[in-house]
Parts: structure tokens; C-alpha cells; sequence
């Protein structure tokens, strides 16, 4: 018994010996750029054994047992390879094995065009969406936000886009002037974008510290394009009707060169929105020498030119006689669509990055990029004027007349039937009937009333452009190590400098000679008389300059440079052992913002011209995370961030366009955010589920708005900003992809979350029309206290989504989807103003008449109807040839034709408890909330042939 004992041990001793001594290893390339491919899954069928490729591509499984295994090959975006071996105490090397990307995932990802060409970083927040940051994850519940979600303008969270960073060869391209990126800068360039690296929420990355959103790095390499190329065509009735891209790669030529050119033409007279006009190209070259294994230099150019018609939100009395496409920005001449509201971007960047691979674990990339070019926003002006000859007025100045104009645009409040009601007027029915037969801006009206003799030749209305052109120069360096086999290094160090010209510029007078340079509503009050100001000076808007008759090309109204530095750094160490990984990172910065004014207001005459006091600000952030891999199949995720912002150009200035003022209290914003994670992966299920919480303190916002009723009756154009804002946001996550059988699959996500108001904020708002009034300060802003609105929900798109549906992929390479969407608590914008303590006196006076039950119904936030979504996808890909493709591509979106709200404003002409309530008591209210509704049905079809 004891030598059969020791018979077996010494079997299982030598079985365990050889089993420990079963090894596979081997390298994994991009089938066609021949790039080495990192981060590919190395997993073995049915056991927990993985492991992911490294830096160069290379893997190795050790300790496996003995028998025949499958050795599963996976990555996102390539078609699984799976590898059979058979292992007895032996070492098997797969050597270069080759990954062929997933032609169903790439045709699918054509659809895009509801991120990035569409209605994004418009002037409002509330068309503020971060879906193209989420292109490159393949987690089922991110996509379903990206590509389900999106023309909701959901928000991941409830964040604004300026909490992810978005990355071009490890450059932010995030803007100085709101944080978020300027999709347009790159649009119809899809092609070429898709090698991405994204990093969901606090989770690290190997290019930037990011933000609690995450962050999405773009490599432009030109080495890592596959060889050959791609041309399509696609149609929609989105945003735009046509577009044609063309794309081609050299992939890397035995003499060390590399090349990558796209371009691209989209095109419409108008989209699903009535006389949205689109105009687009875009072009984009990498060319990349690699000198040797270990230095490789890369240059990258993209030129995209946006011209797009925008589209107004509208009232609902608005709505109810024109319909969900109406939009007023719009009229004829000589036949033809003119839309007065043109967004009009074009803001080239260059690119030189230098990658260093200083030996087998260390690499050093170096970038260097500038930017340059502007954005425009056009409008109408109607203020009008020309000086009498030989006239003086009061003061011996030359006399100047207002001519007068109307307001041209059709939806004007004393052009709709509910002010003629509220007047009394005797044709109400008149002006309903003459709006929903007409209702578009009138531009032979414009060219007639510059005609006219009582204008004298000047321009009673012209089209000009806010603008802001950008100078921005970016250097980096980003240093990876592998300090041990589980142990990486990432840091990095950035420079910025930016100089941002704004000023309104006139682009056609309208058959008109000229345009006067004056404010002709400003006059001189008692207190500007006693300090010497005039109503002249006051109506100067360049007082080094008076009575300024603008031509075509000249600036007018404002004029300032906003100058910013950033520096920035973060360092991050993360650790990777069987069990457990985790991660710890850092981040410091020092930003820096400042105004210099051109023009001398007459307002504001002592501090509009020249720099303003330089703000600067010191950041940091500290993050980490744990990751426990109770199996390798089911794993907790655990990331906790607490960071410091700097304020953005916007949020900075109090009054930028008149004067040098600086947002009172204005300091870094602090966020506190949280997230637990519960992950499984298996062949069948993928799903996750996450508990989410951001706490926000000490942001600020700004708005610009017309105001009745602010100290009484007066009315004004007035910035607002609310300093202090406190904010949270609480919720949860779910996505999961089950699949049922090899051709098909279920999936559905969800996000329940409650985003609100966490504080009463500080309210000031700045108007010329307050430069002297003694509860003002010199800059004309007033301090109105604290604004109530603590509880109220954040304007922040659907609190609630949920998804679900399913996909069939044929083996023949053909394959449809369908998902019902559903969106609950979405709510109104508020106004801040109308929580405020204006809200209840006449000019400090209580009204006598307040009843606090009525007040809280007036001040009570609407929230809009819940709606669902049904959607539809598919696709077909025919190989025609060797390494030749043909693919289509379809979608419908809103497959039923609902109607639905995805977000809208209270106007804040109603400042105070009289004017609302009077308002609000009719039938129609004259200022009633303004609203963006979603599209009805709509389709984008793409065809491509690839070669």
C-alpha cells in the first residue's frame, strides 16, 4: 500500500511537472496594415486561463494541462479566431496570427452620421451631446447610448460633454471657450477615424488623465491603415441628403513611407428641418516615415469645412399651426432657400507627432499641433441709423435717428395670434391665417426697407457673423513604461496657448451703402449726465472710432482677444496580478484667461479698452480604481475621482462682449465621482451593471436673453450667470448582449438616473442698461442674490432610457436589428431669474397682490411626456474579388412617426410674478416655453465598395 502510495504521488508529480512546462505563444497582426495589434483577448475555451497581447503584439498562455484546447483570439472590431492545440508537456508557438476586421461592425458604424453631422455644440446647451465619444466601446450599454439614444440628446450621467476628453494622436481637441469638442472640426471623416482608444469614466488611460466621462484618443497614424481603399456613397434626411467619401491607404511600403488620404462632399438644400441647409467638405492626409524600430515620424492635416442652416426652437402656439419642421430662420429669394442663421466652421489643424520606442517596455511619444481658422453665426441686425447733416442734439453732438425698424423675424411675439388676443386687437384670425400661410422671413421686405429714402442710403438691417477665430498652439509628451511584468508607468506634460478674436463682422449690407456703428436704444440718465456721459458717448460702440459706417468685411458692435495658457500634467501607475488589478493617477495644471478689448464701449468707457486682470487658476485630480476578477468570466469594478477645473473662457467674463468684468467669486470647479461595476463575460452573455454619483460644486453658467420686468418694468438684454452651482447626479446602468444561438442575439440597456440641482446659486446679471444705477457696480452688474433651485431637475435630456432589442447576422454576410426605446423625465430648462427675489417685488416693493399657491404653480417645472422610439438597422457585404468588398448599409429611425420633446427653455421675458401669472392665464400665453421636438421618421442608407 505505501509503495502504491508513493507510486501515485510520484505519477502526479511528474504529470504536474510536464503540464507546467504547456505553453503557447505567438504574435497577432492587423491583417491588412500588418500592425502589431495590442490589448487582443488570449483566452482558452472553457477554462480561466487569459491573457491580452502587448505593446508589440506579442502573448504568451503558460501552465496550461495537457489534451486538446481552443485558443480563442478576440478583439473588438475583428472577426474571432479561434486555434486548435494539442499540448503534452510542450510549447507550441502559433507565430504571426492574423486579425480580419469584422465587416459587419464596420458597416454599422457608417451610421454615424447622427453623431457627428448633426445639430452638436449648437449655441444652446441643450443640443450638448457626447455620443461621438462613445464610437470606439463595445459595451453594449455606451453603443446603445451612442447610436439609440442619441437623437435624444441623451446624456451619459447627465454630464455635459466637457467631462470626457476627446484626443487626436494624444492632442485634446476639447475647446478653451466651453471645454466640449467642436465635432465639426473633423465631420465626414469617418473612415479615418475609427482606430480609437476609449476609456469609460475614471477608468485609466494611457494617453490623459481624462474626465469622469472618460476619454477617447484618435490615432491618425498613417502605418496603421490598412492597404487599399474605399469609396461611398450615402443618403439621409437627417441633416444632409448626399454624401460622398472617398478613402485610400498605402499601409507601410518596404522603403519606411506610409500615406492616408480621405475626403469628402455632403450636401442639402434642407434636411428633416424646414430650410436647414447643409454644405460640407472635408479632406484629410497622414503621411509617416518610420526611420527604424525604434523612430517613427508622422505628419497629419485635416480641413473640414462646415456650413450649416440651423433650425429654431419654437413655442408650442407655434408648433400647433406650423408643425414639427417649421423653422423661421428661413425665407425665399429669387427663388431660392435663404436661411438667415447660418453656423459656419472651418478651423484646419496640422499635426507633427514623433513615436519613439526606446526599447522592447519604454515608448516616448512626441506631439506637436496648431490650429487656426474660426466659427461664424450669422443673424440680422435691425438697429439701424444714420446722423442728420447739420443737425446737434442737446448736448452739440451730431444728432442721430433710429430708423425704426421692425423685428423681421416671423415668429416675433406682436406677430402671432396670442398677442393679438391679449391686445384686444380686432383681426386675430387674420394673423393666424396670414402666419400659417406665410410664417418665413420676408427678404425682399429687408432689401425694401434699405431702399427706402428715410434711410438715406444706410442699411436698416444687414446679415453679419458673430465670430471667433482661434490661434491655438499645443506641444505634449507621452511618456509608457512597463516597470515590471505587472506594473506600467504613464505620464505625460502639455503646454497650450491660445488667442481667441471675437467680434461681429457684416457679411451683406442688403442693398444698403453702409451700416451705423451705434446703439441707438442707449441714452444718458440722470446719473450719466451728473458724470459727465452723454447719450452720444453711450451710443458709440467704438468710441476710438464715432460714428463708424460699417462695410461689407468690417467689425462692428465688439471687438476683443481672449488670451489663455494651460499647462498641464498627470502621472499614473497601474498594477495587473491574476486576482486583482487597480490603479492609482494624479493630475496638476495651471491655466490662465484674459481679455483684451480693441473697441471702446460707450458704456463702459473706462473698462472695455485694453486687458483685463489676468484669472488664473491651479487645478488637480487624484483617481484610482480596483478591479476583482472573482472569475474570468465575472468581475467587480470599482473607480473612485475627486478633480478641480478650471473655468472656461465663456464662464469667465461676466459681460465679454462690452467690458473687461470678471464673474464675481468666480473659482475652479470641483467634482467628486463614483462609480461600482458588476461585469460578466461569456461566450453566451455579456453584461454589466453600474451604480453611479458626481457630485458637482462652485460651476458657473452663462446665458444671454431679452428681460421684462427686472426692477420693475424695465426691460433689457442682459447676461445672466449663476456662480456656485451646486449639482448631483445618482443612478444606475445596465447593458447586457445575450446570445441565443450563432446568429442571433437579444440586447438591452437601461440607465435610471436623477440629476438635480444641489444648491441655491448666486444670480448677477449684466446689462448696459444698468451702468449707473446704484444697486450696480461700474461694469453694470447686478447682484439679485441667490437663486431658488435647490431639488430642480437639470435640463440634462431623458433622466430615464431604456432599450431592447435584437440583432440576426446570416452567415452569408447579411444581418438586421430592431430596438424600442423608451425615455422618461425629461424636463424644461429653467429660469433663473424667475426664482429669484425679483420675482416677487416691483422694484424692491412686495407685490401686494403675491399668493404663494399661485406662485409655486407658475414656478412649478414641466416635464414633457414619456415616448418611445422604435428603430431598425441592417446590412448585406458581397466579397466581389480578391481583398474586394461591396457593402450596404440601412437604417430608419422613429419607425412610427412620433412626436416627441427633447428639450426646451423657459423665456425669460417674464421676470417677475404679474408678468407670468397674467401670461400664463391665457389661453395661449404670449412667452410660453420654447421646445426642440425629435424627428419623425427618418433614413440613412450607405453604399461602399472597398478595395
Amino acid at each position: 500500500m505505501k509503495q502504491f502510495t508513493l507510486s501515485v504521488l510520484f505519477s502526479l508529480m511528474i504529470s504536474f511537472g510536464l503540464s507546467a512546462q504547456n505553453i503557447v505563444k505567438g504574435v497577432v497582426k492587423d491583417s491588412s496594415s500588418e500592425g502589431l495589434l495590442q490589448g487582443v483577448s488570449i483566452s482558452v475555451e472553457g477554462k480561466n486561463i487569459s491573457t491580452t497581447t502587448d505593446v508589440i503584439g506579442a502573448f504568451t498562455l503558460e501552465n496550461l494541462p495537457d489534451g486538446r484546447h481552443i485558443i480563442v483570439i478576440k478583439k473588438d472590431g475583428y472577426e474571432t479566431q479561434n486555434y486548435p492545440v494539442s499540448l503534452s508537456g510542450s510549447m507550441v508557438d502559433l507565430g504571426i496570427i492574423y486579425m480580419y476586421e469584422d465587416e459587419f461592425a464596420e458597416d454599422q458604424d457608417l451610421s454615424t452620421i447622427v453623431i457627428t453631422d448633426d445639430e452638436l455644440n449648437d449655441d444652446t446647451t441643450a443640443a450638448d451631446n457626447i455620443s461621438g465619444l462613445l464610437q470606439a466601446s463595445r459595451d453594449v450599454y455606451l453603443r446603445t447610448a451612442a447610436f439609440e439614444f442619441s437623437s435624444s440628446f441623451f446624456r451619459i450621467r447627465g454630464l455635459d460633454s466637457d467631462n470626457a476628453k476627446l484626443l487626436i494622436n494624444g492632442i485634446e481637441m476639447n475647446k478653451l471657450s466651453t471645454g466640449r469638442p467642436e465635432w465639426a472640426n473633423w465631420g465626414g471623416l469617418n473612415d479615418v477615424l475609427r482606430n480609437q482608444e476609449f476609456t469609460n469614466g475614471l477608468a485609466p488611460s494611457n494617453f490623459t488623465f481624462g474626465g469622469v466621462l472618460g476619454s477617447n484618443n484618435i490615432s491618425t497614424r498613417a502605418s496603421e491603415y490598412r492597404k487599399g481603399g474605399r469609396v461611398s456613397y450615402a443618403s439621409s434626411n437627417r441633416s444632409y441628403v448626399h454624401r460622398v467619401m472617398g478613402t485610400y491607404a498605402t499601409g507601410l511600403m518596404d522603403d519606411g513611407w506610409a500615406f492616408a488620404f480621405s475626403g469628402s462632399r455632403r450636401i442639402a438644400d434642407e434636411g428633416f428641418a424646414d430650410g436647414s441647409s447643409y454644405n460640407a467638405y472635408s479632406t484629410f492626409a497622414s503621411i509617416e516615415k518610420v526611420f527604424s524600430d525604434k523612430h517613427s515620424l508622422n505628419f497629419t492635416s485635416v480641413f473640414a469645412s462646415n456650413r450649416r442652416g440651423k433650425a429654431a426652437p419654437n413655442t408650442q402656439e407655434v408648433i400647433d399651426i406650423k408643425g414639427i419642421q417649421y423653422n423661421p430662420y428661413w425665407g425665399y429669394q429669387n427663388g431660392k432657400i435663404r436661411n438667415s442663421r447660418i453656423k459656419d466652421v472651418e478651423e484646419p489643424f496640422i499635426m507633427l507627432n514623433h513615436y519613439w520606442n526606446i526599447n522592447e517596455k519604454t515608448t516616448l511619444n512626441t506631439n506637436v499641433s496648431y490650429q487656426f481658422g474660426g466659427i461664424g453665426n450669422s443673424r440680422i441686425d435691425f438697429n439701424g441709423a444714420r446722423v442728420e447733416n447739420g443737425v446737434l442734439d442737446g448736448d452739440g453732438n451730431p444728432f442721430i435717428t433710429n430708423l425704426a425698424t421692425a423685428n423681421p423675424d416671423p415668429t416675433y411675439y406682436q406677430k402671432l395670434p396670442s398677442y393679438g388676443v391679449r391686445e384686444g386687437l380686432p383681426d386675430v384670425f387674420g394673423m393666424y391665417q396670414d402666419f400659417a400661410r406665410n410664417g418665413q422671413l420676408d427678404w425682399n421686405q429687408l432689401y425694401a426697407a434699405n431702399a427706402a429714402s428715410v434711410t438715406g442710403g444706410n442699411s436698416a438691417y444687414v446679415l453679419y457673423e458673430d465670430r471667433n477665430e482661434d490661434d491655438r498652439f499645443t506641444i505634449n509628451t507621452i511618456f509608457n513604461t512597463e516597470l515590471t511584468d505587472n506594473i506600467s508607468l504613464n505620464a505625460s506634460v502639455n503646454y497650450t496657448s491660445q488667442k481667441s478674436e471675437n467680434f461681429a463682422e457684416i457679411i451683406d449690407l442688403l442693398g444698403g451703402s453702409g451700416y451705423l456703428d451705434v446703439d441707438t436704444f442707449a441714452q444718458a440718465d440722470q446719473d450719466d449726465i451728473n458724470n459727465g456721459i452723454t447719450s452720444f458717448d453711450l451710443k458709440q460702440n467704438n468710441l476710438l472710432n464715432p460714428l463708424f459706417l460699417a462695410q461689407e468685411g468690417d467689425r462692428f458692435k465688439y471687438d476683443f482677444d481672449l488670451l489663455s495658457q494651460v499647462i498641464n500634467g498627470f502621472v499614473q501607475t497601474q498594477f495587473k496580478f491574476n486576482k486583482v488589478d487597480f490603479f492609482l493617477a494624479g493630475s496638476l495644471s495651471r491655466t490662465s484667461h484674459q481679455r483684451d478689448g480693441n473697441f471702446q464701449n460707450g458704456g463702459f468707457i473706462d473698462t472695455s479698452f485694453g486687458k483685463s486682470e489676468k484669472q488664473e487658476f491651479t487645478n488637480w485630480g487624484a483617481k484610482g480604481g480596483l478591479t476583482y476578477k472573482i472569475t474570468g468570466r465575472h468581475i467587480l469594478d470599482f473607480n473612485a475621482g475627486y478633480l478641480t477645473k478650471a473655468p472656461t473662457l465663456r464662464n469667465t467674463f461676466a459681460n465679454s462682449r462690452e467690458n473687461n468684468a470678471i464673474v464675481e467669486g468666480i473659482t475652479s470647479e470641483k467634482v467628486l465621482s463614483l462609480d461600482a461595476s458588476y461585469i460578466v463575460r461569456t461566450p453566451i452573455l455579456q453584461a454589466r451593471a453600474t451604480a453611479y454619483y458626481t457630485g458637482i460644486k462652485d460651476a458657473t453658467e452663462t446665458s444671454f436673453f431679452f428681460a421684462d420686468g427686472i426692477g420693475g418694468d424695465n426691460t433689457a438684454f442682459v447676461q445672466e450667470t449663476l456662480q456656485g452651482i451646486e449639482k448631483k447626479h445618482i443612478g444606475a446602468e445596465f447593458g447586457i448582449d445575450l446570445k441565443l444561438t450563432q446568429t442571433l442575439k437579444l440586447k438591452g440597456a437601461a440607465n435610471i438616473g436623477q440629476y438635480t440641482y444641489n444648491n441655491n446659486p448666486n444670480l448677477f446679471i449684466a446689462s448696459e442698461d444698468f451702468v449707473g444705477d446704484s444697486d450696480a457696480d461700474e461694469f453694470g452688474v447686478k447682484d439679485f442674490g441667490q437663486s431658488n433651485l435647490k431639488n430642480y431637475r437639470l435640463a440634462s435630456g431623458p433622466q430615464k432610457a431604456y432599450s431592447f432589442g435584437f440583432e440576426y447576422r446570416d452567415p452569408d454576410y447579411w444581418w438586421f436589428g430592431a430596438t424600442a426605446n423608451v425615455f422618461n423625465d425629461t424636463y424644461i430648462d429653467i429660469a433663473p431669474l424667475t426664482r429669484s427675489s425679483n420675482f416677487a417685488d416691483d422694484g424692491g416693493v412686495p407685490f401686494t397682490d403675491y399668493d404663494e399657491s399661485i406662485a409655486r404653480e407658475l414656478l412649478r417645472q414641466e416635464r414633457f411626456n414619456d415616448y418611445m422610439v422604435v428603430n431598425a438597422v441592417g446590412g448585406k457585404s458581397w466579397k466581389v474579388g480578391n481583398r474586394q468588398y461591396i457593402g450596404l448599409f440601412a437604417s430608419i429611425g422613429n419607425i412610427f412617426n412620433r412626436e416627441y420633446r427633447t428639450g426646451g427653455f423657459e423665456q425669460g421675458r417674464n421676470a417677475n410674478y404679474r408678468q407670468l401669472r397674467d401670461d400664463k392665464a391665457l389661453d395661449t400665453p404670449v412667452f410660453g416655453n420654447k421646445y426642440w421636438y425629435g424627428r419623425g421618421t427618418t433614413y440613412f442608407v450607405n453604399l461602399n465598395y472597398r478595395f
